[in-house]
């Protein structure tokens, strides 16, 4: 995948790209296989431009967890502790009311986004994110991929792109012409009904195809998602997505 800090070309048929491998790390409750799981492709006819990123920063971009603290941290915050990379059966019914929209407060080194869920849109998808946050699943985990001008993306413990909380959640996706606008908050995937843990916010306007469960909005913080885009990065692959400075999610917390 290429960005571009400015304009994002979407094409028809969207191409998953598989990143970097890595071992999960911490304990698990269930053994379950890697899934690569990505958010949107898309492509531009210009590579995007590298001189944002610091001479002074390391160009070799971390790879898995391990090596994501041992970088620096993202504004200058403190890194939280250690995440514990666990996987579930599935989740617990938590009985939620398709009607009540539920918000959460995604505490990040950069700052806190505050989403609105809605699970009368997406009620499997809510219900999983919820529980996952309610069992500290999300703590201490680093963000994995940034595209200005496109995404953030997170909730992968073993920060590779491939982790997953050992079980696939069905699609709940938008109509046909849906516009994934700046703020939105959406399932990534590695094809139909492989959603796991993985999330992305939209960093900006772009006109994808409505592959990707759609399960909220950020409603405070926009002002974080400029100073997560202005992150350094390096490469992964041909992508420049990779965080040069750790940007944790240091907890996700139900607030309503």
């Amino acid at each position: 995948m290429k960005s571009n800090l400015k304009t994002i070309a979407v094409v028809a048929v969207v191409a998953f790209i598989a990143v970097a491998c890595g071992d999960s790390t911490g304990d698990t409750t269930t053994a379950a296989p890697a899934a690569t799981t990505n958010a949107p492709a898309a492509t531009t006819t210009t590579p995007p431009p590298t001189t944002a990123v610091p001479l002074e920063v390391a160009t070799v971009p971390a790879q898995n967890y391990e090596e994501f603290r041992a970088q620096e941290t993202a504004c200058g915050a403190e890194a939280p502790p250690v995440a514990e990379a666990r996987t579930f059966e599935a989740p617990e019914d938590l009985g939620l009311d398709p009607s009540q929209p539920i918000r959460a407060r995604i505490e990040t080194s950069c700052g806190d986004l505050v989403v609105e869920l809605d699970p009368s849109i997406a009620p499997v998808t809510v219900n999983s994110f919820v529980f996952l946050a309610q069992q500290g699943y999300f703590d201490g985990t680093a963000s994995h991929r940034v595209i200005p001008g496109f995404v953030m993306q997170a909730g992968d413990p073993t920060a590779t792109g491939r982790g997953n909380p050992g079980y696939a959640l069905p699609d709940e996706l938008p109509p046909a012409g849906y516009f994934y606008e700046r703020g939105v908050l959406a399932m990534a995937n590695a094809g139909p009904n492989s959603g796991g843990s993985q999330f992305f916010i939209m960093l900006a306007d772009a006109g994808l195809p409505p592959a990707y469960s759609i399960f909220g909005r950020l409603v405070e913080g926009d002002e974080v998602l400029d100073v997560i885009a202005g992150l350094p990065l390096g490469n992964r692959g041909t992508e420049v997505s990779v965080p040069l400075q750790t940007l944790y999610v240091e907890r996700v917390v139900i607030i309503e």
